[in-house]
């Protein structure tokens, strides 16, 4: 399964945005996933299996408890996919704070000269 298709899917972002502070079991995983998405605990045993296939996460065993947790692999392959695209959004960024800088700078001025000219 492509990365994207993983990622493409809500409930899977948010396990991964749960296993992101550490390492959970899988019925605390269930349990938020069932009270925000109204799924039922099968359907998210499902999504943690897709994770763990696809290699965004890993599972082991504590006694009776599955825990798993977050595998940065894929995430590392995400990222430097999206590396080629984020020039476009440096210069846009770039260009919105300038645009920003100019502003301040401009409003400080108008504030002054209105400073100066309401004391005469």
């Amino acid at each position: 399964m492509h990365a994207f298709d993983v990622l493409g899917d809500p409930v899977r972002r948010r396990i991964l945005e749960l296993l992101a502070s550490g390492e959970q079991a899988s019925g605390e995983i269930s349990a938020v996933i069932r009270g925000e998405f109204g799924i039922s605990q099968p359907a998210v045993s499902q999504h943690l299996r897709v994770l763990r296939e696809s290699g965004f996460a890993s599972v082991r065993a504590e006694g009776t408890r599955r825990l798993y947790a977050v595998d940065a692999a894929p995430l590392r392959e995400v990222d430097a996919w999206l590396e080629r695209f984020r020039g476009f959004w440096d210069q846009r960024l770039d260009a919105l704070g300038t645009e920003l800088a100019r502003g301040k700078r401009e409003r400080r001025l108008r504030e002054e000269e209105k400073g100066v000219s309401g004391d005469e």
